[in-house]
């Protein structure tokens, strides 16, 4: 007979301490024995997904005796048959290994410990603790994943490249963009282990992008609701305009230039249309005087012209210049109504060119809030993405697993 100790895994997780095969142990002569059964060991260590994908974890072996303490038993490393040094390490026979496509190993040290216990058993149990420090490879989670997510989340800055009015169609954009967000949302989570202890990073970067297109929505709504203003509903003040359409499109790399009316404003040069010859000749009827315009042809029609070096009207007929005006006397009241109706078209066409100017204006400062949004957008988006990803490449597994710490 001999005796075997009973060390096991303590951290294992079928419930299964004895090894696969009972091999034969080879005795020496100087009464040292070696025993080396096959087995299969499984066990379980605590994931922290705070890097997720980035990740890296810590794995340990605990190996320890079920009844022996460490007065009645050492558990100390194994000795290189060829150097004759300990080996404070996990061997791992590379014919037999086969390499993970998810997991590569970083260290795989091993410790010496006592596990304390107070009472007849003091000082406790003696422990072998190899550590497994494993690394996530994130290729397939950067192809699949994160690229992706990444290029149709920037597609939500493009909504600044449409008109200032075409608020439905901007809000469309950025609606779809935040329900594929949601969609990746739901691959991640079937990716991700279930905990609540941390949040990943690829989820913290998911509800980043997913908050930017909500902030983009409910800009999208103010800058409708801006662009579509007119004078009669909201007004326009100076200080407004001068922030918005001067000193603004200056910084942005804009060339605006507000419209209007006033002496303040730039008139902007129009092509020629019918339009804009009928408001010109209402400028010339408003302008010439109303007696020029009564008055112009009836001289020449009844003879009343005024020839060179004559004072008074030449070939004149006092019988027929006192008709015309008993005549015009009596159409007085036709004539008046007929120009207040000229001067009420021209102020009503005055008036409406005055409010088409402001409600450009409104437009001009939708469009200058559109792009000074896209460049803070732009900004934020990039910096945002930057700073989350470089957080996991910057989580690197250490060179030195137990730094301070000597052989075990």
């Amino acid at each position: 007979m001999v005796w075997l100790p009973d060390i096991v895994l303590e951290n294992n997780i079928d419930g299964q301490f004895d090894v696969a095969y009972f091999s034969n142990v080879l005795i020496n002569p100087n009464g040292s024995m070696y025993w080396l059964p096959p087995a299969i060991f499984r066990s379980s260590c605590a994931v922290e997904v705070t890097f997720f994908p980035f990740d890296w974890q810590n794995c340990s072996l605990v190996f320890r005796s079920k009844t022996y303490n460490a007065k009645e038993l050492q558990l100390d490393y194994a000795v290189d048959p060829v150097t004759k040094v300990l080996i404070k390490w996990i061997e791992i026979d590379k014919e037999a290994y086969t390499e993970n496509g998810e997991w590569a190993i970083q260290h795989r040290p091993a410790r010496k410990a006592l596990a304390p216990q107070s009472g007849p058993e003091a000082p406790g149990h003696s422990e072998l603790r190899y550590f497994l420090i494993i690394q996530r490879k994130p290729l397939f989670y950067v192809i699949n994943i994160i690229i992706p997510c990444v290029l149709i989340s920037s597609l939500v800055v493009l909504v600044y490249f449409l008109p200032a009015e075409a608020g439905g169609q901007k809000c469309t954009v950025s609606i779809s963009v935040l329900l594929a967000q949601t969609v990746f949302l739901f691959l991640i989570a079937k990716k991700v282990p279930e905990t609540s202890l941390a949040v990943p990073l690829i989820g913290k970067y998911l509800i980043f992008v997913m908050t930017v297109a909500t902030l983009i929505v409910m800009n999208c709504v103010v800058v409708l609701n801006v662009s579509l203003r007119s004078p009669s509903t909201h007004t326009m003040s100076e200080g407004l305009k001068h922030v918005f359409l001067e000193v603004l499109p200056r910084y942005l790399g804009s060339s605006l230039e507000p419209t209007g009316d006033d002496p303040w404003d730039a008139p902007q040069p129009r092509r020629r249309s019918s339009s804009g010859i009928l408001q010109k000749a209402e400028e010339d009827i408003l302008k010439t005087p109303r007696s020029e315009l009564l008055f112009e042809r009836q001289g020449l029609r009844h003879g009343l012209q005024r020839g060179p070096g004559c004072g008074t009207p030449c070939g004149s007929d006092v019988g027929v210049t006192s008709t015309l005006y008993k005549s015009l006397a009596s159409l007085a009241p036709e004539i008046k109504e007929c120009v207040d109706a000229c001067s009420f078209i021209a102020e009503s066409a005055r008036g409406q060119s005055a409010d088409s100017a402001e409600m450009e204006n409104w437009v001009l400062i939708g469009q200058v809030m559109d792009k000074l949004c896209f460049w803070a957008a732009l900004l934020l988006f990039a910096v945002g993405t930057l700073g989350i990803f470089l957080m996991g490449q910057l989580n690197t597994v250490p060179a030195d697993p137990f730094p301070g710490q000597g052989g075990g």
